[in-house]
Formats: C-alpha cells, structure tokens, sequence
C-alpha cells in the first residue's frame, strides 16, 4: 500500500476533508470500502466525473474497495442545480441511463482480487420506502436550518428559481446513501467534488446521529478550471462526453493535445497515471520547449487510450498526422467514421459540384481572396489531401474525393479546412 493521502495531495485532489489525520489513519489500519455516486442525468459522463472515476481507481490500487454508485433513485430527483429546477426524466430513461453509466464506470475500476470494485444502485434500497418510513426513518435526522444553510440549496434560495420540496430533499436521500453503505458494506469514506460538500457532510452527519459511534470520513475535490477563463470540460462544440458517439475519440484525443500550457500540469497530475518523475519530466519540458507539447501529447494518448481504448487511440493519432501530412500518415488510409470525426473539427463548407482549387479554399475561409489564394499556390503553399497544389487553374476531380465525399485542404503546414461535396460531383 502507498500513502494514498499523500499521493492525492500530491496531485491536488483534497479540496476539503473531514478529518485529514483519521483519514491518514483510516488508510494505515485499511482497507478502506470507500464510494463515490453519479447521478444518471444524462446518458453519459463527462470529463467532471471522470475526476471522481481516476480518483476512485487511485484510491483502489493503493490497496481499498471501491463502491461505484450509480443514482438509479437520485437520478429521478437531481441534485439542486445553482439557478433552476431540473427536468425530471421518466423512470424507463433514467433505468436506461443507469445501464450506460454503470458500464462506463465499470472499464476503470478492478472487480477481481481482494480488493475488487462493487457496482451498487441506490433503487435498491429506496423503491421498497413509503413515503411515511422515509419522513419517520430519515427524516427526523435532518435540520431545516443546517438543510437551508447548504450552499446548493442557499444559492437556490436566494435565486428567482427558488427551490422545490423536491430538489430540497435530495441531500437526504444522498445522506441516506451513505447511512445504507456505511450499515451494509461497512463504507466509512465518501469521495465527491468540492461543490457537493453540503452533500458528502449530509452523510457524515446523518451516520453520526444514527450511529453516534462511528467513524466516517469524506473527501471533495477541487473544481478544475482553465487558466483561459473557460469551463473545464466544455469545448465550442459542448461538454466533452466519455461516449465516443456523443464526443469522438478523435475531439476526445484533440482536447487535451489543444491544453494550454498554463494548465497541463495541473491536468497532468489530476489524470495521469505516470509517476512523480514521469510528470515532472514532462512539467520541465513544457517549461523548456512548450512548442514541442510533449505533455499535451502524452496525456492526450494515455487518457484517449484509458477511455476509448489503443486501438481507438492508434486511428485518431493516425488521423492527426495524416491531417497535417505527418509522417507516414496517409488521409487515404483512414476509415470513413474516423475522417469525419476530425474534419468535423474543421472550418468546412459544402458544395454540389467540384470547382477549381483557388477558388474553394476562398469559400472555405483560408485564405482572404481567389487572388491571395493564387498567391499561396505560386508560394508552394497550398495542398488538397496532402498533394501540393502545382497550377493556379487546378480543378479536383472526383477520384480525389476521400470515401467519396471530401477534399482536405491546407495553407502551410497547420491551416487546415474541409470540403464535402453533397452531390453532382
């Protein structure tokens, strides 16, 4: 077993914490059955819960047991979001979204050997409650004062939106989560994000007063942001989902090889398995030769890998040299459903019918003019699918189509756009 406490504070994982030197000693006298719920609000995760989901394996290989719970009764509530009621979804939906989850969380942990992972739903044991057994049994556990006093739950109040009985509650239903864990799995830690805290201490709270004495703990990690001011997760096209058809492995790969070099140390530590040295390798790099991004590369094929798998991993960096004529990357070689996937990254335009070369990269945005794009093809810097284009009346032609659909032009070695041809090509 490592120090695991160091380790995670380390790599900036403890926001907050219960109680630092139980927790220290709760690891020294382990195992530890610890857990962390995702709510199926969605039919996918996203790359907020796989902080929770990296972090859970961590704590597994430091030799505990990891409780995977997916929120099949939360999920049909919703954690209070900060400005309006959530949409509730029907039950068939969220059953549906369980399932989907539940596999997605299942390929990053160890169910073998004597520290193996459980998958728990918290339906389970709150579909067979009548609403007078939860109001007498839970319930009466719970202060409205210290329930209005939860950040969530306060913002919420002070909003137009309000908040409804039922998006109230929901913290007692995540306290319970953890009373019904710590009583039948014998659970003593809870990991979450640093914005659940009202929640992950509803359950330490509601332990102690049904159990007064038991020792249980909680984690929460900080909220990653990026040093752009944007959100973390999210890219001009939306949240960067795990599902490869909600976010391609090639988007997924992109994201973290675009990371600015402000922030890949933090993203390194957080999601990386690489040692201490490795990270710092890659740290003094960054510092010393930031235009060769070789901490950005080394995430972005570790973390494509970790979630979509090598082979997956293996198309998308293919796909990204051939794009820029890398290596011995060939446009030609990559199957359709990868193609599109990254010329969905690009600047594209459709067209009915092929028309000359100087003329598409003007629509296309590349260059200002058909005139300055003459000038690029005179400079020799003008290619359609990696060829140099040699002649300012070039035309393509319908073989040069990849899969029978685009043309990939480029400017210089990094400006890149798209052409699909719809039909009469």
């Amino acid at each position: 077993m490592t120090d695991i406490v160091d380790e995670l504070k380390w790599r900036g994982l403890i926001a907050l914490s219960t109680d630092e030197d139980a927790l220290r000693k709760a690891f020294a006298d382990g195992p530890v059955t610890f857990y962390c719920g995702f709510d199926p609000t969605a039919p996918s995760l996203h790359l907020g819960n796989l902080v929770q989901i990296l972090t859970m394996r961590r704590i597994q290989q430091a030799g505990h047991r990891p409780l995977g719970l997916v929120g099949g009764a939360t999920g049909l509530i919703g954690d209070p979001k900060p400005n309006s009621e959530r949409t509730l979804n029907s039950p068939e939906v969220v059953a549906g979204w369980v399932e989907r989850l539940r596999g997605q969380i299942e390929r990053f942990l160890d169910f073998d050997g004597p520290h193996a992972a459980t998958m728990v739903n918290n339906l389970d044991w709150t579909q067979g409650m009548s609403a007078i057994e939860f109001l007498r049994d839970m319930g009466k556990y719970f202060r409205v004062n210290k329930m209005i006093a939860k950040e969530a739950v306060s913002r919420r109040l002070n909003s137009d939106a309000g908040i409804s009985y039922t998006e109230f509650s929901y913290q007692i239903l995540q306290g319970m989560d953890y009373l019904k864990l710590y009583e039948q799995r014998g659970c003593v830690l809870q990991t979450g994000g640093s914005d659940q805290w009202g929640n992950l201490t509803s359950g330490t709270d509601l332990i102690h007063r049904v159990h007064p004495e038991a020792v249980v703990h909680a984690i929460g990690t900080p909220l990653l942001t990026k040093a752009d001011g944007t959100k973390f997760g999210k890219t001009e096209s939306g949240t960067v989902w795990l599902d490869a058809e909600m976010f391609s492995p090639y988007a997924f790969y992109q994201f973290w090889l675009n990371a600015d070099d402000r922030d890949i140390s933090k993203f390194l530590r957080t999601f990386s398995f690489m040692s201490r040295e490795e990270i710092e390798e890659l740290e003094r790099l960054t510092e010393e030769r930031p235009q060769a991004r070789a901490a950005q590369r080394a995430l972005a094929e570790e973390l494509t890998t970790l979630v979509h798998g090598a082979d997956q991993t293996a198309a998308v960096v293919a796909a990204s040299k051939a794009l820029f004529g890398q290596g011995d990357g060939n446009l030609a070689d990559l199957d359709e459903a990868t193609l599109a996937a990254a010329l969905s990254e690009l600047p594209k335009i459709a067209v009915t019918e092929l028309a000359p070369a100087v003329e598409l990269f003007a629509q296309v945005g590349l260059v200002a003019s058909k005139s300055a794009a003459r000038r690029t093809v005179k400079e020799g810097g003008a290619y359609v699918n990696n060829a140099k284009v040699a002649a300012e009346d070039f035309v393509p032609a319908a073989g040069d189509l990849l899969h029978g659909r685009w043309l990939v032009l480029r400017r210089g070695k990094k400006n890149l756009a798209a052409v699909e041809v719809t039909s009469g090509a």
